[in-house]
Order: structure tokens, then sequence, then C-alpha cells
């Protein structure tokens, strides 16, 4: 045998040894699977009594956004619908397992009063349509979660909040981006004053809706202003935690586009805040889409772009001529705010955005809209 078959031979032999030595340390129970599951085993916690919600208004959004939304929900169940198509709401109920008894229309709507799964209600109806079925479900003995734009007049959003305080029940508005992490980030930003004091906020939210839509009508209090616009007087506020003092507003209506026969194409306003931040903003029914806000501080910038989508929000930062993009969970927008209203239902609290934050967005688009006829900058009262 050669020298290099001797040497081979031992270090195989050497290594054999070393493994068999090893394996004599460990103890066998340590190797076989243990008897009983570790005891830092992360047991998820049962999740507890579940809010019944009625859903009323069955277009788009509910379809294919809130309905599907459920199935995120911790603390949130459909029980109910209220539809003005029969065989529509049949299939949604057959489809999320919903008691085809607890089908409701709008000329019996009230009677949800008596059907005790129900105890909020979310409507998702037209503008038009917010403040009459929120006061009627208010007055049916539920707690109601109402879409934006909150109403069509500064007078009906008043109206909803003391249907609710008479009703002794709650009133929430469906401003989604208060409880997810993308937004919530930028107001801490804010808060912190992270890039030094806020200088100027500038936000757009623009799509391309084609006829025949509510959106277009006068009739169903549309527009660009109410139905997009709103997103960017919001965000303006919640990120200054400020109410803006002054605005100014101007509109674009073509002529020569059958779209536009009843509401603006786009709107461009201002709003002027006691800091002196001043906001400049843009909404529109006819342009590619653009969902976003910048917000300029005297060190630095933040902005979210896309701001306002159901999905993909994206958070960047710059600083020092250093451009960095934070990464958060995405979450659902609509389970989270669900959830929060059942949360605040079970333990009695106050939502974060009740009817007052609709009001006080109705007042802005109103002087928004008085500026837009006077030519004028207006005061928010």
């Amino acid at each position: 045998m050669s020298d290099q078959n001797n040497d081979s031979t031992r270090r195989g032999f050497l290594m054999n040894a070393g493994a068999g030595l090893l394996a004599a340390a460990v103890p066998a129970t340590q190797l076989a699977p243990p008897d009983k599951q570790p005891p830092n085993l992360d047991v998820p916690e049962p999740l507890g009594k579940k809010v019944g919600w009625a859903i009323v208004g069955l277009g788009k959004l509910a379809l294919e956004e809130v309905m599907p939304a459920f199935a995120r929900c911790e603390k949130s169940r459909p029980v109910a619908l209220v539809s003005g198509h029969p065989d529509k709401a049949k299939q949604v109920a057959e489809r999320y397992g919903i008691n085809p008894k607890s089908i409701y229309n709008y000329e019996n709507y009230d009677t949800i009063k008596d059907n005790p799964e129900i105890q909020v209600v979310y409507n998702i109806l037209p503008n038009h349509m917010h403040a009459e079925y929120t006061i009627r479900g208010h007055q049916a003995g539920k707690h109601v979660l109402c879409e934006k734009p909150m109403a069509a007049t500064v007078r009906e959003c008043e109206q909803m909040i003391d249907a609710a305080k008479n009703a002794q029940r709650k009133l929430m508005i469906g401003y989604r981006l208060r409880y997810e992490p993308y937004n919530q980030t930028a107001i801490e930003m804010a808060r912190k004053k992270q890039f030094g004091e806020i200088k100027l906020i500038e936000s757009s939210n623009v799509q391309d809706v084609q006829a025949p839509n509510i959106r277009l009508s006068k009739q169903t209090a549309g527009g660009p202003l109410g139905d997009v616009g709103v997103y960017c007087i919001n965000a303006c506020r919640y990120l200054t935690g400020e109410e803006p003092v002054e605005v100014t507003g101007t509109q674009h209506q073509p002529k020569d586009d059958p779209r536009f026969a009843e509401v603006p194409e786009s709107v461009a306003f201002t709003l002027r805040f006691p800091s002196g931040v001043m906001g400049y903003c843009g909404c529109s029914f006819g342009g590619a889409e653009s969902r976003r806000y910048r917000v300029q501080c005297a060190k630095g910038w933040f902005e979210l772009d896309p701001a306002f989508a159901y999905t993909g929000l994206e958070l960047h930062t710059s600083q020092e001529k250093t451009r960095s993009q934070i990464n958060l969970p995405q979450k659902n927008h609509f389970a989270a705010e669900m959830d929060h209203l059942s949360t605040c239902i079970l333990d009695n609290k106050d939502p974060l955005t009740p009817g007052e934050e609709g009001l006080a967005d109705m007042k802005v688009m109103a002087a928004i809209e008085e500026s837009v006829r006077t030519g004028k900058a207006v005061a928010v009262s």
C-alpha cells in the first residue's frame, strides 16, 4: 500500500473516530424529538367577539374592496346587506355566508333595528345619500361608518353628528389612510419635525373618469373636489395637525368634453394654516393617475407616492442630498378601519376619525367652492 493510501486511511479513521466521539458526547434524548411541545411555542390568542356589520350599497367599492377585506378582519364580520338589486345581494350573501333573511332594500332599511346581529352599518352609497342613510341608521340604533366625502353640505354633516349623539351611537368617517402604516409614519415624521419645520405641502389626486359614472353627476354630489380632492385636504390637515384659516380656489370646466357638463374637470386650491404652512393642491377627473403628496421642510422633505391608493404605497425621504426609501408592512386599509370601529364599539371608545373630522373637511370644501365663485380668498368658518 502506498504512503498516499496510508495517509487517506489514517485521515478517514480519525474523522470517523471523531464523529463517533461527538455522537457519544450528545445524549440521545437531545437528538430525538421532544415528547412535549416547546414551552415558548407561539400559540395565537382566541379571536374573541366579532362585531356584526351591515353593508349598505353594493357598488364597485363594496364588492371589490370592502367585502373581501372581511377575510382580514379580526373583530368584524358581515351579517347583513342593503341593496336595491335583490339578485346581486343574494349572490353576495351566498358568497359570504350571510343569512338571506338579512338582506334589506332601501324601503325596508329601517327594519334593521329589529336585527340584533347588526351593530354597525357601513354606508357606501353615493355622496348625496350619505346623510339620509346615516341618520336612518342611527335612528335604527346602529353605529355608522360612512364613506367620504361625509355628505353633500356642511348642514348635512351637522345633522349626521346630531343624529349620532341623539342615538348615543358612534359615527366614524371612512378615512382609511389614518389606519395604515405609511400615512401614520408620515404623520409621525411631521409631528417629530424629523426634517425640521414644515414649510409647504404639495398634493395631487388625479384620475381619468369615463362616463357613465355617478362621480360626473351634479345630482349625486359628484365632482373631483369632494371625491378625490378631499384626500388632499385631509392629508394637509393631518400632516400639519392644524385647521386651515384661509383658502383660494379655481376650477376648469371644459365646454368641449361632455363628461364635464355638470361638474368641473379640475380644481386647484391653496390652504393657509396658522403656523404659516401653505398647501398647494390639485384634483382632476380628466388626467393621468397621480395620488401623491410631498412635505417640504426646512432641512429636507418626505413624500408618499402613491399616497392615496389602496395598495403599493411608497415613502421616500431626502436630507442633505441623500435620498432614501422607507419600507413598511402593507396593511389592508378597509380591514384596518373596520376593526378600529369594532374595537371602539367593544371598548366604548371614540373613533380616531369621527363625524367632526368629516365636517372639518366639508367646511374647507365649502370655502374653496365659494372662492371659485367669487374669485377671492375665503376664510374657513
